[in-house]
């Protein structure tokens, strides 16, 4: 069959090891044809297999963002003018509006919103000039009379023309996919399948094959992007922007979840994010991601690896990750036990990621700082150089130079996050048989079944009494290392992923209509009965003959 992959371009979705799973997917799953659309811009220079073609992005959406004139503006005429002016009506008043509580199913904000994006995507495919028309100050003052009407959110009533501005230049650059020229029986026209990589935006162009060709949809997250968004930067946005905005990406959320024919979350904490903004349970499967285990077999087998009272952190530096209570559990747990030790290892961020800024350093900065109060270097006579306790690393350099390697040296591993969606390196360090001790958040507990030991978040106490319990009992700390690698190697292997996307790409496609009409090897084009030779229905029996003998 032929699948259209929609990707944010660079790595989608997830970061870490998990956000390659899409690559390992097409690799995988060779039978199958792949078409890559990469909605967010290139796709990262990576070797392709020969059955996956990469799509470019034509059309106004790929034009660069700007002003109307190099936005793909066009002069509408009267016609189109008015079902521009009805479209983003419906979406406005969808965004603006409170919410479906109240309002009788099919008449609600939700509705509305749907209504009006796909009588914009319809405009896009007929007339094109969408780009142009959602920056015009037609969309500005229709946003504006939708902000001012009565049932509108008492936050975007509030909104003032630099809102309003800002909103249609954000909405534009959100709704670019309505404008690819994807939208024909060559590319999304000729896929039997379409799975996006996440939702919200990189689902918008499955949306559209699905309204204009019937195509079915599956939605994959590994990172919610809603959730993302809710914790993103906010300087210098408005309270009445940043409500306009996180309606627009609710609202994009709730109709991928409720038009896509399946659901894939990465774990339960996802699941309930989907669930919560109206997907229905039964298209709801969780798929945890692949990672490849073979590298830490080695690690793993080992049972005479780690070093005793040794600590391992690793993960992106920021302040989410909450280094500084880590710190002081750590205070605690070496006034009672001398000799231990903590590597904090920083992860670099992985190519085709967002540049992060100077916030991480600064961060670093801080927690060195307090480290460097917490504990004075110590020497073990008069004549030694003091050391330090807790060493800042960076993977890759000549300290930390491998994963397998700062796992090999973990007693036990630590994470210490206050927010967390799927942490890769809690499942690294199942693969490598460590002993792990985590903060409840995220997908901790689904992670870590009973294989290791989670405290409460910004709770120095718990987590520093956490450790020590493992750091002084060694058979326990042994026996919960094996038990989280065989967990982990049945849940979380890349050969458990592909097993369950083969699985559901053919339950979909099982499902879906058949549209093709051209070539025989499409499959369930046909029942499984006109293989079979012979006749296999039931002849009709002339009228006045009588039923035939049994």
């Amino acid at each position: 069959m032929r699948i259209g992959l929609l990707t944010e371009g660079g790595t989608p979705c997830a970061t870490g090891d998990t956000g390659a799973w899409w690559q390992r997917l097409v690799r995988g799953l060779a039978p199958h044809d792949f078409d890559l659309y990469a909605v967010g811009g290139p796709l990262p220079g990576v070797p392709l297999p020969p059955h996956t073609r990469p799509v470019p992005a034509t059309g106004e959406g790929a034009l660069p963002a700007g002003p109307p004139e190099r936005a793909g503006r066009r002069a509408y005429g009267r016609r189109d003018r008015r079902r521009f002016a009805e479209g983003f009506h419906a979406l406005a008043t969808g965004l603006t509006a409170e919410d479906d509580a109240g309002h009788a199913p099919g008449d609600g904000p939700a509705h509305a919103f749907s209504a009006g994006l796909g009588a914009l995507a319809d405009l896009a495919r007929d007339s094109g000039g969408l780009p142009g028309a959602l920056r015009s100050d037609d969309a500005v003052r229709l946003l504006e009379s939708a902000c001012r009407a009565p049932g509108a959110r008492r936050a975007a009533a509030a909104a003032g023309l630099r809102d309003h501005l800002a909103f249609a230049d954000h909405l534009e650059r959100a709704l670019r996919p309505l404008s690819l020229d994807w939208y024909d029986e060559t590319t999304l026209g000729a896929a039997d399948l379409c799975h996006a990589t996440a939702g919200g935006t990189v689902a918008l162009p499955g949306l559209l094959a699905k309204r204009f060709f019937g195509t079915p949809l599956l939605v994959t997250e590994y990172g919610v992007g809603l959730r993302a968004h809710y914790l993103g930067p906010t300087a210098g946005r408005s309270t009445a922007l940043r409500t306009l905005l996180a309606a627009l990406h609710g609202r994009l959320a709730g109709e991928t979840y409720r038009q896509a024919a399946l659901l894939t979350p990465g774990n339960a904490h996802a699941r309930r994010w989907q669930e919560k903004l109206g997907a229905d349970r039964d298209r709801v499967r969780t798929v945890h991601p692949g990672m490849p285990a073979e590298r830490f077999a080695e690690v793993g087998e080992d049972e005479t690896s780690g070093e005793p009272g040794t600590l391992v952190w690793i993960g992106r530096v920021e302040p989410a990750k909450d280094l500084v209570a880590l710190l002081h559990a750590f205070a605690e747990l070496r006034a009672r036990q001398p000799g231990t030790r903590l590597r904090i290892v920083s992860v670099p961020a992985a190519d085709g990621e967002p540049d992060r800024g100077a916030a991480p350093c600064a961060y670093l900065a801080q927690c060195a700082a307090l480290a460097a109060q917490l504990f004075p270097d110590e020497a073990a006579g008069a004549h030694a150089v003091g050391e330090n306790p807790v060493s800042f690393e960076e993977l890759g350099g000549p300290e930390a130079p491998t994963l397998e390697d700062v796992y090999a040296s973990a007693a036990v591993v630590v994470l210490s996050s206050t927010v967390e969606g799927f942490p890769a390196s809690l499942v690294e360090a199942m693969f490598c048989a460590r002993a792990t001790v985590s903060t409840d958040v995220g997908a901790v507990v689904e992670i870590i079944g009973g294989t290791g030991l989670v405290v409460p978040p910004r709770n120095p106490r718990a987590l520093a009494d956490a450790c020590l319990a493992l750091l002084r009992d060694p058979e326990r700390r042994h026996r919960l290392g094996a038990a989280a690698r065989a967990r982990a190697l049945e849940l979380f292997t890349v050969e458990q992923n592909l097993a369950a996307f083969r699985s559901l790409y053919l339950e979909l496609l099982s499902h879906a209509p058949v549209r093709h009409h051209t070539g025989s090897d499409v499959p369930f084009a046909h029942p499984a009965e006109t293989h079979l030779p012979g006749g296999w229905a039931p002849k009709a029996v002339p009228a006045g003959t009588g039923a035939p003998d049994a």
